[in-house]
């Protein structure tokens, strides 16, 4: 019988300034033609954005429920340079910029994976900016320790 205690799923880590997570492309994730259907790499990018706040300690659910604030995407924009297609493993790349007032800046790209290398050129990039709203979608400043915990990641680039 197999354990159900096993390692929990990855966060991804952080690499000098930058978090790093990966995904795998699953049937469900592309069109009949085996290429990724371009809103998943929306989803992508959330899963590597939840998984960067559980590693500086800012949980949304925790954040929601405490503080009560939360993240929303105010402005994205994709730029699409190559498909990604089944099977394919791609590394999620973080870099958060600025973070004032309620407001939080990231870049993050898609590379491709192919064993033990990484393409250095992105197949997708998303210029983001996230808005910090309170339980009723209002625009509030970051908590202190969210804004210091991205000050502290930011600064190791």
């Amino acid at each position: 019988m197999m354990a159900l205690d096993g390692p929990s799923p990855s966060s991804g880590q952080w690499r000098e300034g930058t978090h790093v997570f990966r995904v795998r492309i699953y049937y469900e994730d592309t069109d009949a033609g085996g290429i990724v259907y371009h809103a998943n790499y929306l989803n992508f990018a959330e899963r590597a954005r939840t998984e960067m706040l559980r590693l500086v300690g800012a949980e949304q659910d925790e954040m929601r429920r405490e503080e009560g604030v939360g993240f929303t995407v105010r402005h994205c924009e994709i730029d699409f340079k190559a498909p990604a297609r089944l099977d394919d493993l791609l590394e999620v790349r973080t870099v958060l910029g600025e973070a004032r007032g309620a407001r939080v800046f990231a870049v993050q790209s898609l590379h491709q994976v192919t064993g033990a290398e990484v393409d250095p050129d992105w197949i997708v990039k998303l210029d983001m900016t996230l808005a910090c709203v309170n339980n009723k979608g209002r625009p509030t400043r970051l908590p202190e320790r969210v804004r210091a915990a991205f000050t502290a990641v930011s600064q190791t680039q």
